[in-house]
């Protein structure tokens, strides 16, 4: 029998292509305009900034259960906190829910260019990946419903999706629902729900709240700012909450971060804010890029998908180029399979302007100095 000289990986971890976040810099340029993270322009409430910088308690170990920050979104939301999980962004809490579903030998579902996550779970939990494909860069229903098979233990659902920016209607969602095994978790991952303007849009509350099998997960990281504190939570029935907790860490959220987290759930004026300068940017970004030619996915979030031709000279990967040296910093997202768009983030007025300005120069041929 043959020993291996150093610790072996279990099968699928290797099969993992490490999450690379967007970039944030560019070389020899004076100032730079991170538009590659889907991070709000406005930053965070103010009252959530006082409440970090007032916080005293470094030296004690945290509330384990959250209890104050599931009370504060339960308060917002009308839900029961005892439903609610508090975790380190959302993505720490897809691991724990596809951890406790999915094993070897199990599937996860996704769409085709759903958030990279989904399969880094899945893998990471010994589970094999399952894609199904979209129409229109949008999550098509009856795709994932033909790819559920007696192995599906968990299907992901972002709605919006990133990085296409659509949505499919609570309609489709209840669809798709009623069409899955009872067996089967559906996960609605609705990190971008608070910038949504579309009448026939929920984020799932009305699902979970009647089914056994529906989770809805959220972050503090878009509209509320929170990025760099990463605060996620999760609604569920009581049956899921009992076994995610089982497996979440002791004390896997700080202080600081729950104590800002409560403070921005309850500042509505900052959010409202948040949400009118998103809608009046991103439909300006859409009608000002597409009048340079470029097609737009018309997004209902917090950023927009630029497709660009494959021709020599004109493609995404040239316009990257082209506006990183500009100081102008939008997503590549190649591992999405999508190598010829960019995902570009609203900004601020003046980066939203910067960029149609610096697009207009490069479908033009300009060169950069």
């Amino acid at each position: 029998m043959s020993m291996s000289v150093r610790p072996e990986p279990r099968p699928g971890v290797m099969q993992i292509d490490a999450y690379v976040p967007g970039k944030s810099k560019a070389a020899g340029v004076s100032k730079v305009y991170k538009l590659s993270s889907n991070e709000t322009p406005l930053g965070p409430s103010p009252k959530a900034i006082e409440a970090v910088r007032t916080f005293d308690q470094l030296e004690l170990y945290p509330d384990g259960s959250a209890t104050r920050l599931r009370e504060a979104i339960g308060a917002k939301y009308g839900l029961d906190p005892a439903r609610i999980v508090c975790g380190a962004g959302s993505d720490e809490l897809l691991s724990y829910i596809t951890n406790v579903y999915v094993g070897p030998g199990d599937e996860g579902v996704f769409s085709e260019h759903g958030f990279l996550v989904y399969r880094i779970a899945i893998l990471a939990a010994g589970g094999t990946p399952v894609v199904a494909e979209e129409k229109n860069y949008r999550t098509d229903v009856d795709a994932i419903l033909a790819k559920v098979t007696d192995r599906t233990k968990i299907v992901f659902l972002a709605n919006p999706n990133n990085p296409t920016g659509t949505y499919i209607p609570f309609d489709e969602v209840k669809r798709l629902h009623a069409g899955l095994p009872s067996h089967v978790v559906l996960v609605l991952d609705a990190a971008y729900a608070e910038y949504v303007r579309r009448n026939d849009y929920e984020s799932g509350l009305e699902l979970v709240a009647t089914a056994e099998n529906v989770v809805m997960t959220r972050t503090f990281s878009k509209i509320y700012g929170l990025a760099n504190l990463r605060i996620g939570w999760m609604v569920a029935p009581a049956h899921i909450v009992d076994a995610v907790n089982r497996i979440r860490g002791p004390f896997n959220m700080n202080g600081p971060a729950m104590a800002a987290g409560i403070a921005a759930v309850q500042d509505e004026t900052h959010v409202a804010k948040a949400v009118e300068h998103n809608a009046q940017w991103l439909e300006w970004l859409t009608r000002e890029i597409e009048a340079l030619g470029l097609k737009v996915t018309p997004s209902v979030a917090n950023f927009l998908m630029i497709h660009f031709p494959d021709e020599p000279g004109r493609t995404a990967k040239d316009a990257d180029a082209f506006l990183s040296g500009r100081g102008l910093i939008l997503r590549r997202i190649d591992a999405y399979g999508l190598p010829q768009a960019l995902r570009l983030t609203v900004g601020s007025e003046e980066a939203n302007r910067l960029v149609v300005e610096a697009l207009r120069d490069f479908v033009n041929g300009a060169k950069n100095a």
